[in-house]
């Protein structure tokens, strides 16, 4: 790449290290706080566009890009730079409407010589393709999502609210920021309030025990008069529940590195736990652009295995009439209705709990309620609520 630093320069190099092992939340803020300092607002939230919505649309793109390209070379073997100015052309022409003069010469500007040429005849083709109308091969390929996935939501879901889902998980997330400053998105918001429902008598102990970042176990303990036990596996994720609490001005969050499906409490010590479990996120994929090439069909079934153990292993933590809510950010079935018919079997004795989480949640789905992305373009979510014995 040549000359000054530029938004779609920067955006490439952010593709590459994406690529390579990174991911999208951490690899964009770190160039723009680094290289990037010197953009303008609207350069850097250009760049977050260019690199979010390039890993968001791979393979459509990959596929307009395969089609003018030597069988002797295709995408694969092209350099990582190259490839990523490629698709960076490709998402603008396709996706972002962006003039083909800008789209192109803006593009090949950044790239270095003789590959220039390159992507320059490459780019002009596809802006010719787009021109004329594309004809996507499948469903799949135009949404750009692995078929398994498009496969997979559609027989849990039914493919119309597949479908809806999908290409709304292909808009940018929609920054929604709390009154003290947290910035977290409305789904989350609902759930955490949820939790937090019917008010504290004081003195009440609530534990998150998969916590990390801290936006639901913060959410429960700003301003209210209970003790909040934010737990997680890894203790640089348990630092930064730390530095939130902190910043938002929490004593009452108790941070500790735990493993959830052994916590390190008590039985019958909590009024109150949220298990907001590890999942395969298909429910966050506008947020979490490069997570769609990552997970795997495998995934589903192990994550399902440990959200069973987090469950049996909270339940027991909790006080006679306690409450424990169960949520995920997925719209499998094996997480969401499969998960609440296990809890059904194995522990019986744990009385479900309708929750008011507002009007766009779809009640009934199982025992619990769920949220598609396109009811009020949000994150999609599942949950659970119930309440152990009062006698036991």
């Amino acid at each position: 790449m040549t000359g000054r630093v530029s938004a779609r320069g920067l955006a490439i190099r952010a593709l590459v290290e994406i690529e390579r092992s990174g991911r999208a939340n951490i690899v964009v803020p770190k160039l723009l706080d680094g290289d990037g300092a010197l953009l303008s607002q609207r350069d850097r939230a250009f760049v977050t566009e260019l690199a979010y919505g390039t890993v968001r649309m791979q393979r459509a793109c990959d596929w307009l890009i395969g089609g003018h390209l030597s069988a002797r070379r295709p995408l694969t073997e092209l350099d990582r730079p190259v490839r990523a100015a490629l698709r960076l052309g490709a998402y603008q022409l396709a996706f972002l409407h962006t003039p083909p003069h800008a789209a192109v010469s803006e593009t090949v500007a950044v790239v270095r010589r003789p590959a220039a040429g390159l992507v320059n005849a490459v780019l002009r083709r596809v802006a010719d393709d787009v021109a004329a109308g594309v004809d996507w091969p499948d469903v799949a390929t135009r949404l750009s999502y692995p078929d398994w996935i498009v496969d997979r939501l559609s027989t849990d879901l039914g493919a119309d609210d597949a479908l809806a889902a999908l290409e709304q998980m292909n808009q940018p997330a929609r920054m929604t920021v709390r009154a003290d400053g947290y910035v977290q998105d409305e789904a989350s918001q609902q759930v955490a309030a949820a939790v937090a429902a019917g008010g504290f008598a004081g003195g009440e102990v609530i534990a998150d025990v998969c916590a990390a970042p801290g936006g639901k176990a913060t959410y429960l303990a700003s301003g209210r008069p209970a003790v909040v036990v934010a737990a997680d596996i890894d203790p640089d994720r348990a630092r930064v529940i730390v530095e939130n609490s902190t910043r938002l001005g929490l004593s009452n969050v108790a941070t500790i590195v735990a493993d959830g499906v052994a916590p390190p409490l008590r039985p019958g010590c909590l009024d109150r736990v949220l298990v907001d479990a590890p999942c395969s996120g298909l429910g966050v994929l506008r947020r979490r652009p490069d997570a769609r090439w990552r997970i795997q069909p495998s995934d589903v079934d192990r994550l399902a295995s440990l959200q069973r153990r987090l469950v049996d292993a909270a339940l027991p933590l909790l006080s006679p009439g306690g409450l424990l809510v169960y949520c995920v950010c997925t719209l499998t079935r094996a997480e969401t209705v499969g998960l609440d018919e296990w809890m059904a079997g194995a522990h019986p004795s744990a009385c479900p709990v309708a929750l008011d989480l507002g009007p766009a949640w779809e009640q009934g789905v199982g025992r619990g309620a769920r949220l598609l992305p396109q009811v009020a373009g949000t994150d999609g979510m599942f949950v659970i609520a119930v309440r152990a014995p009062a006698g036991r």
